[in-house]
């Protein structure tokens, strides 16, 4: 049975909840602009307020994947 330290456990807790914030972090950014550049441009249908959260997701998404792909294959070299 392959049991983790409680360190490396407060590791994990520490490095998800700084993905979280910084997935928040940049949601809340994109809105922002979407909302700025909307007005700005006078586009009626908010536009960019649902495109720019979106395209910004699609990229979090990707970043989780690499890096938790990555931390997976350096505890397989181990």
């Amino acid at each position: 049975m392959n049991q983790k330290s409680p360190r490396n456990n407060n590791s994990d807790l520490l490095r998800y909840a700084g993905m979280g914030s910084q997935m928040l972090a940049v949601l809340a950014a994109a809105v922002f602009i979407g909302i700025k550049l909307d007005k700005w441009l006078k586009i009626s249908p908010p536009l960019l307020v649902i495109i720019l959260p979106v395209i910004s997701l699609i990229g979090i998404f990707y970043k989780i994947l690499k890096d938790t792909s990555k931390r997976k294959d350096n505890n397989e070299k181990k």
